[in-house]
């Protein structure tokens, strides 16, 4: 599915994978964050870390008209505060998506999938 935009110009069509992508690779970057989990759900307790060719299955993106909506599914560091990393990722995610795409982001929810100790062996 694709999100068309429409101008002067004509019609610019942007895939939710691209989305995804830009959105995945702004989480990551993200003081706290150990990775993108799958959306799936936790198997054994464990959530999978996402290498970067697939964030796109840690990240969900609906869209209605102008607007976008974001479900994002993370693993945080051990020993961080994660109130404080998800709203740090909330606002970089919406910042980077708004001035990349020059759209409204409606909603940034973030989904804390697991906790893993930072620079530990995994």
């Amino acid at each position: 599915m694709a999100l068309e935009i429409e101008n002067e110009l004509g019609k610019i069509e942007i895939s939710t994978d691209v989305i995804a992508n830009i959105a995945g690779g702004t989480v990551v970057e993200s003081y706290g964050v150990v990775g993108m989990a799958s959306k799936n759900q936790v198997r054994d307790g464990f959530a999978e870390l996402l290498g970067k060719e697939n964030y796109s299955r840690g990240v969900i993106v609906e869209h209605n008209e102008a607007k976008l909506s974001i479900e994002l599914y993370i693993i945080v560091g051990y020993g961080v505060k994660i109130s404080e990393v998800a709203s740090n990722v909330q606002s970089t995610v919406k910042y980077k998506l708004e001035k990349t795409l020059g759209l409204s982001i409606e909603a940034v929810n973030i989904h804390v999938q697991g906790v893993r100790i930072i620079g530990g062996d995994e």
